[in-house]
């Protein structure tokens, strides 16, 4: 099959970012629409608890958004536009998707989901009793349940109850109804979403494919192999079995620059691969990076898609890290040119910079500080840390320029 497309890696950067929302700054101030939507391209948002920072899914907006307020993403959430579920992890997604993942959660093979069936089989009194405590006097959290707290154990030391909330959610018979300062409220399936029940689901087949073209169409440009981790489904993925969707035109094949094999592009992705081929579009946003961004999910596609090594260090011993605890990657027209071990200081106003390492081969410029320095001086400003304090660059010669841009922010506010 002679692919329609050829794109340069740099092309196809471009195409990766302008489906994940990222080709471009935000042209203007957001609104709570803006948040559902940006979570429905990406279809997913992954959860994490780290607050170095902000937490993740509120940085995966901002980098995407803009100035924002966080409380729209919970409000979404508590009025039932996005509902919680497993699927790369812990995630949010759109309500609109729930069948999908419901039947989706049913029959995939998922470690935590394996987890809560096993947990089924060997504790199925006490999760009905819990159940029937849920029906009968309401929405939950687990701090709602003074149990003494276990030794730590696989279920990362939660006390039963916890345990067993997270078990009956991740089976679906509980869902999230909202979060209470990021601490999950669980309800019935049917208090939370009274649609749930009545919705017909696809079938086992269906379901897969339709997790196969929502993850290439939020991937924007893919190698079938890398399809599997958006949603976590498994196998990898070949050529071979991509066959129906690209038989009926649902995928289209495309030559990447440098890749050995073919990679894939949704049909509806065709007409921004020809504009940004054609030069057309180009990516113009600079912005720094969740550790837990959809861009970066994937080690081995952001290395062949941006030449950029990239591990979560959070969960290393200290000794071990090379970079940081909660290192931001820096995104900047189109490259991944660094990465920034930062802690946002809220009390004292202050967003520390504690090391700023641009990759080996990024030259420093005053064109490079200026964006980088905005970049840092926005996120600082949304979280409410407007001055920055800088400590360490690598290479150290990039810090004095760095510095000079953000004193140039600070002084044209």
């Amino acid at each position: 099959m002679r692919p329609r497309l050829e794109l340069s890696v740099r092309h196809a950067r471009a195409l990766h970012l302008a489906a994940q929302g990222l080709l471009a700054p935000p042209r203007r101030r957001a609104t709570p629409e803006d948040v559902r939507d940006a979570v429905a391209r990406m279809e997913l948002l992954q959860l994490d608890t780290i607050h170095v920072v902000a937490r993740s899914p509120y940085l995966v907006l901002f980098s995407r958004l803009g100035a924002y307020e966080p409380r729209w993403l919970d409000e979404l959430l508590a009025s039932g536009r996005l509902f919680e579920c497993w699927a790369h992890e812990a995630c949010l997604a759109p309500i609109e998707e729930y069948a999908l993942h419901r039947r989706f959660l049913e029959t995939r093979d998922h470690w935590f989901v394996n987890r809560a069936r096993r947990l089924f089989r060997e504790e199925r009194e006490a999760m009905g009793a819990l159940l029937a405590h849920v029906a009968e006097h309401g929405p939950v959290k687990a701090a709602d349940f003074k149990g003494p707290e276990p030794a730590r154990s696989g279920w990362w030391g939660w006390k039963k109850e916890k345990t067993l909330l997270e078990a009956w959610f991740a089976l679906g018979e509980l869902m999230v109804a909202r979060r209470v300062n990021f601490h999950r409220v669980y309800d019935l399936r049917r208090r939370v979403y009274p649609a749930a029940d009545a919705l017909e689901l696809p079938s086992a087949s269906a379901a897969r494919r339709a997790m196969v073209e929502r993850a290439v169409r939020a991937l924007g440009v893919t190698q079938p192999r890398w399809i599997h981790d958006y949603f976590r489904t498994r196998p990898r993925l070949g050529m071979k079995e991509l066959a129906p969707l690209l038989e009926d035109g649902t995928l289209l094949p495309v030559e990447v620059e440098g890749w050995a094999v073919p990679g894939v592009v949704h049909r509806d992705h065709l007409a921004a691969a020809e504009r940004i081929a054609a030069g057309e579009r180009a990516a113009t946003h600079t912005t720094l990076l969740s550790p837990f961004d959809p861009v970066v999910w994937d080690r081995e596609r952001v290395a062949a898609l941006f030449g950029f090594d990239y591990r979560l260090e959070c969960y290393l011993p200290a000794p071990k890290r090379r970079y940081g605890y909660y290192v931001l990657p820096i995104l900047r027209r189109g490259a991944l040119v660094g990465r920034l071990d930062a802690k946002a200081h809220r009390a004292e106003g202050v967003f520390e910079v504690k090391a700023l390492q641009l990759e080996p081969s990024v030259r420093p410029s005053d064109a490079l500080a200026r964006d980088v320095a905005g970049a840092i001086a926005a996120c600082a400003r949304w979280h409410g840390t407007p001055e920055v304090r800088l400590r360490e660059t690598v290479p150290a010669a990039a810090r004095a320029r760095l510095a000079a841009a953000l004193r140039a922010r600070r002084r044209t506010g």
